[in-house]
């Protein structure tokens, strides 16, 4: 059973279909639960979501400047906090254990799939408005919550990702995707009303459903490790 990150996630994931279940249960993901991905793998991967937080950081800040209520803006913010100086963290420790130090990791050259995936969230802010950033956006801060909490769950007891699951599964990340979702609540309601019936329903859900395939990517990269 999914976790309630509230109700207009819910409809966004139902939307993405197909999509979704290719994000959440990926082999990359798989492979974190029982233990057979790759190190090299999981390497490849931590060091290009290193890069791709720094982006995903600044389209959060944008939410910010975006955001119409107080309330808004202290959910962006703390988003922005979290990313920053709590899930990157992980990342530098692991990294750092393998003598890849902090410069290094900010320094990486980007990969095709994470140039695609981060220059299309920071252009949906760009372009669009506060609710095109938060279809945008939801797909990795709430797509990672539901894994962390599945993998937990099932995870096999001697794999050697048990810290990656445990930061997603824990209830510091498990409460920014709750109050992300909430906040995501709110302003669908304060802008466009009922979502299923707004004329922009779709527009939403297509940004949303782009955003969970480029996350697909984002694993068939690491797998490429």
């Amino acid at each position: 059973m999914a976790p309630d990150y509230g109700e207009t996630f819910a409809q966004w994931r139902a939307g993405a279909a197909g999509s979704w279940r290719d994000y959440t249960r990926h082999a990359f993901v798989e492979g974190l639960r029982d233990g057979t991905l790759p190190r090299a793998s999981f390497l490849r991967y931590l060091v290009q979501d290193y890069v791709f937080l720094v982006h995903f950081a600044r389209a959060w800040s944008l939410a910010v400047v975006k955001s119409e209520t107080l309330e808004e803006m202290k959910v962006c913010a703390g988003t922005v906090d979290a990313l920053v100086n709590h899930e990157m963290a992980l990342h530098i420790k692991t990294c750092a254990a393998e003598g890849i130090d902090e410069a290094a990791l900010f320094g990486a050259a980007e990969a095709v799939e994470n140039l695609a995936y981060t220059r299309f969230v920071l252009d949906a802010g760009l372009q669009g408005d506060f609710l095109d950033m938060m279809a945008a956006l939801a797909p990795c801060v709430m797509g990672y919550g539901e894994i962390g909490a599945r993998l937990a769950r099932d995870r096999a007891a001697d794999t050697p990702y048990a810290d990656w699951i445990a930061t997603y599964a824990g209830e510091d990340y498990q409460s920014v995707c709750r109050a992300a979702g909430a906040m995501i609540d709110g302003a669908v309601a304060r802008r466009i009303g009922d979502l299923p019936s707004a004329p922009r329903a779709q527009v939403l859900q297509d940004r949303f459903t782009k955003a969970t395939e480029l996350e697909v990517g984002f694993w068939d990269m690491g797998l490429r490790g």
